[in-house]
Formats: C-alpha cells, structure tokens, sequence
C-alpha cells in the first residue's frame, strides 16, 4: 500500500473511530466496530488465521488457568504483535501487567499493544530484553488524531514489519519524546547552561558569570518568544529575516500554475540526468541526519545519485541506485561487522556487493551511525592523499 493511500485509510478510521466510538458499549462491540478494522488496514486481515488469531492460547507462567490475549499477529507463521483489547469506555492504564505477562512469556513477540479502540498504546523491551517495558513508545488518540505520527504506523503493516527496524523505532520515539521535553522546558525556563550557550553562539563579548547570565535570562527569554513565534508563521525551514529591513511595497500578485513538489526535475544542459524526487528525499534525510553545520551537496549523473562532501567528486558520501528493481545506496566506506549489524537492526538488507537495499529513501534515517562514518571518512584528509583510498 502506498503511503498516500495509507494516510487516507487511516484518517478516514480516525472519523469512523470519532463517529461510532460511543455507541461501542462493549468490548465484543469495540473489538468488531473499531479494532479490527485497523488492523485490516494494517494489512492483518481478521479473516486471514494465518495472520489473526483470536483468543490466542499459550501456557503463559503465573497466568490464571484459561487466560488467553484477544488477538496475536503473526507473520510467516511467527507470532510478532499481542493486543490487549478493552471497552471503548474503559482506562488502558490498570491492564497492561496482564499484557505484560503475555509478552514477557513469549520470546518471539517484540511488539505488545493495549487497545480501547480509541487509543492505542504500543510496547516493546527497551530496557530488559523480552521484558515489556513499563511505558509505551507510541500512543496513537484516534478520537484527536495526530497526523504526524501515521508515518510511524506505517511501519506496522504486514508487509513491512520489522522486529529489529521497530525496536529502533521505538528507541528513536523514547529519545525523541525526551529531547523535546528538555527542549520544552529549556525555552519555557531557559536555565544557565541554555543563556550561555545562547550568549556564546551570539559572540556577546562580555565575561559569561553568573551575574551576568541571569540579568540577560530575561531578554534570552524574550528572544525565544520571537524566534518560535517566527517559525510558526514562516516555518520551520525558512530563512530568517535580514535584521532591519526597511518595508517594502507589496508586489504584484501574478497567477502562477501549480508545482508538483514530486515531479522530476531534468537537466537542461543534459536532458539524460534526470533527478527523481526519491534522489531528493534522500539528499533531504542525509542533511537532517548530518546537520545544517556541515557542508554536503547533491550530485546527479546518468548512471547514480551522489551526496558530496564539501562539493569534491571523490569526496562522496554515498550513491544512490534509485532507478533498480531494488534501489540501494553505496557507502564510501567499508561494510565492517558492526555495520553490517546496523544494517540487520534496522531491517535493511545487503546485496552480495555489500550495497544497502533501500526499498525507501526514508529508510536511511534507520541507519545514521553508516551515514556519519561515511561523513568522517570523507572529512580526513589523511583518506584523500596520493595513495591514499
């Protein structure tokens, strides 16, 4: 299924989830009105045994006699994902240790979730392998449906689900969740650490001591303030403002036709470089992964699609085969073991010639310790000298 398609399916069920949600009294109800529909979408047909199993038995240890989980997923005849499910009306909170007994009794399930039909709130074993954590990585509100987080659902389909890809991202959603809360709290009260860090960046040429930093917390405050709420308004990837800028007249409107931001792009001067718009994503991710500190560029050709270091053609990061059967990327540098153990982690494959099958360009950001080796090797000198690799 294709992401658009995905995004569709699963906005119309968070209107179905908000319009029916209320009169799912039950939990044979919620299950039938609200549950398995997503997990129909998820690509686990409830009409499939092979992928569903309802009321799944196994002698779970310290389980009550005739326990049994409301559903099991499974994939290749391995069961991956447990859900718990409850009444729409009921609190997920006071059922998850009986979820976690279903889990931590079976090694091969990564993936546990407790489910309302409302919410849904997923589990894995960060913390103590084949132990359920005591917090969810994700928690998905059906009834208030944040948009950003279907990305992050998308990784559940059948098709595409990865124990190893979805542990990592449930270790990426547990460092998110934390970076933006110290972020959060360090714009709402910034501490000394966050104004000289501030002071420092800015060149303030004054002596950063304590008496100093506290009388500017206020105006590092207040310059916060503008600076979010100048992002809100022109977003997050706009350029800031020239300061001073003296107000210009508005110009003209003029009628322009639409863009379609994935339309190939075509080189005038040769028409046989043509660069996707998965070439472009892919240059976009590397950026995110590297940061805007570092100078990378895009390089098309007829045959690849490079990301250079500094400009310099013998200086690539990776080459990105977008054109395949398989797309897949080349790295500068080696597939050692401990990379290739990053590949495996992420659910990425490699083919015979140690390239990085890359079914999406997304999929890059499950590996970004490979692309910022790749960066290293390419920022030593001593790697680019005459006889050197």
């Amino acid at each position: 299924m294709q992401m658009q398609s995905f995004i569709d399916r699963i906005k119309k069920h968070g209107e179905h989830v908000r319009g029916v949600g209320g009169h799912c009294t039950t939990e044979e109800t919620t299950k039938q009105a609200l549950i398995l529909p997503l997990l129909d979408i998820l690509g686990f047909s409830p009409f499939d045994p092979t992928r569903v199993k309802a009321e799944f038995g196994a002698d779970f240890p310290g389980a009550k006699a005739n326990e049994r989980v409301d559903y099991a997923l499974f994939c290749h005849g391995v069961p991956v994902m447990f859900i718990e499910a409850k009444a729409h009306a009921e609190q997920l909170t006071n059922h998850c240790p009986q979820l976690s007994r279903y889990f931590n009794a079976t090694p091969e399930v990564t993936i546990a979730a407790i489910t309302n039909g409302r919410e849904w709130r997923f589990f894995t074993d960060l913390n103590n392998k084949n132990v359920m954590d005591g917090d969810p990585f994700l928690s998905i509100d059906f009834s208030a449906l944040d948009e950003s987080l279907i990305g992050r659902l998308y990784r559940f389909r059948h098709d595409e689900f990865q124990p190893d890809a979805l542990r990592t991202l449930a270790e990426e959603s547990v460092f998110l969740n934390a970076f933006t809360d110290v972020i959060s709290q360090s714009l709402r009260n910034p501490d000394a650490d966050f104004v000289r860090y501030v002071a420092q960046r800015a060149n303030v040429q004054r002596q950063l001591n304590a008496r100093f930093l506290e009388s500017i917390t206020p105006i590092v405050k207040q310059a916060v303030g503008r600076a979010v709420s100048d992002m809100v308004v022109s977003g997050l990837s706009a350029q800031p403002a020239a300061p001073d800028r003296k107000p210009s007249q508005p110009a003209a409107v003029e009628s322009v036709e639409p863009v379609d931001p994935t339309a190939d792009h075509v080189d005038p001067a040769n028409p046989r470089i043509v660069t996707t718009y998965a070439e472009r994503r892919l240059f976009e991710i590397v950026h995110d992964i590297v940061g805007d500190e570092v100078d990378i560029s895009p390089k098309d050709t007829e045959s690849y699609f490079s990301v250079l270091y500094q400009g310099k053609v013998n200086r690539w990061l990776l080459r990105y085969h977008a054109d395949k059967k398989q797309p897949f990327v080349q790295v500068c540098i080696p597939m050692t073991e401990e990379r290739k153990r990053e590949v495996a982690r992420a659910g990425l494959q490699l083919s015979a010639s140690d390239a990085i099958q890359l079914p999406q360009p997304d999929h890059l950001m499950r590996i970004p310790g490979i692309v910022f080796d790749a960066l290293a090797h390419c920022q030593d000198d001593a790697n680019f000298k005459r006889g050197g690799s």
